[in-house]
């Protein structure tokens, strides 16, 4: 395992933004976006995407200087038309401009079409926690998950994150797949030659499979819980909240008519919808009741919850985010760590885009 530093990352990824055309401020944003995933500890959705970024706009799929505009909108709603934009640039735009109705409404929502993969889910929903809102965000993706009870790919694994601010605790902030697990994991797993856990995928007859490239041999991901007798019909509902929040309230392409992100995927009719989609929510704490009564309970929920009768005192309770926190910190002062796999991915754009490389 290779690690380098997050201020040398930072630079390299922005250098190859710029490459693909994105003017200074797009670059530096995507990169943040992109990498806010690696200093989280959700390795699967940070800089080992980034060569899947440049494959999108080598193919047309990304315009590196889009005309992102309101095509739709109320007081407290809009839909942005993001023009085949990047997602790490076009979902901080929706998220900010439902942060920004809220402010004059009490709530605002924001839908994006058109757009790519924004990232991880838990970077636009935490930008409501820099004005005391809380946030939400989700969005479909490629059509990797096979509905219960069926053997053709329909869904993305569509994540859903909501941001919570509190008073003196940390931030309450759920960041999560409709899925049993992403397909960036299964990724991962193939890359170290390792099988992964019965439940997380099935094979193109759909039967329960352990083997990391089962979805791209015409499997399926399968739904949050897996199998119908865990659940599974449970994540499968979640993943279609999901994709109709995020595909038909935009206008985007939803359930297979989604774009991949994925190389193993063919694109497919345009005749349901532009690009990838998303959606954003964001809430005053005021909204309901006082702020300083709200915080001061979200408090007490965190201390509660934090404090509950633990079955090993080695697994004390955790409240959603403070895993990915402590990562964090610690990734900023020891190092993004990286497979050496991906690695020579980045070797190969440092070649390719002819930049610099000296981040080992």
């Amino acid at each position: 395992m290779i690690k380098v530093s997050y201020p040398d990352l930072v630079s390299f990824c922005e250098e190859v933004f710029k490459k693909m055309g994105c003017n200074e401020k797009d670059s530096s944003l995507a990169a943040k976006v992109l990498l806010s995933a690696d200093k989280r500890g959700i390795d699967s959705h940070g800089v080992a995407r980034l060569s899947g970024y440049c494959r999108l706009w080598e193919s047309d799929r990304i315009k590196t200087n889009p005309k992102i505009k309101i095509v739709h909108e109320t007081p407290s709603t809009a839909t942005l038309d993001a023009d085949k934009a990047l997602g790490l640039v076009s979902a901080p735009k929706g998220m900010r401009l439902a942060i920004e109705k809220a402010k004059n409404l009490g709530s605002g929502w924001v839908c994006v079409k058109n757009s790519n993969h924004f990232g991880i889910a838990g970077y636009h929903s935490m930008l409501a926690l820099e004005e005391g809102m809380i946030g939400i965000s989700m969005t479909n993706a490629s059509p990797l998950v096979a509905p219960t009870f069926s053997k053709e790919r329909l869904l993305g694994t569509n994540p859903i994150s909501v941001a919570i601010p509190a008073l003196t605790e940390p931030p309450f902030v759920a960041d999560f797949a409709t899925t049993t697990t992403a397909n960036g994991k299964l990724e991962i797993l193939a890359r170290k030659n390792e099988k992964i856990p019965f439940g997380w995928a099935q094979d193109a007859h759909g039967e329960s499979s352990d083997d990391p490239h089962a979805v791209k041999e015409g499997g399926a991901l399968l739904p949050l819980g897996g199998a119908r007798e865990n659940g599974g019909h449970k994540g499968y509902i979640l993943g279609s909240i999901v994709d109709i929040f995020s595909g038909v309230f935009s206008g985007s392409g939803f359930g297979p008519w989604a774009p991949p992100f994925v190389s193993f995927l063919p694109m497919p009719d345009t005749s349901h919808g532009e690009g990838l989609g998303h959606f954003f929510g964001a809430i005053r704490t005021d909204a309901f009741r006082p702020k300083e009564e709200f915080l001061k309970e979200m408090d007490y929920w965190i201390k509660r919850f934090r404090n509950a009768e633990f079955i090993d005192p080695e697994n004390p309770v955790q409240i959603p985010g403070d895993i990915e926190r402590i990562t964090e910190k610690e990734r900023l002062n020891s190092g993004i760590p990286m497979l050496e796999n991906v690695y020579e991915e980045l070797e190969n754009l440092a070649e390719k885009f002819k930049i610099l490389f000296k981040i080992r």
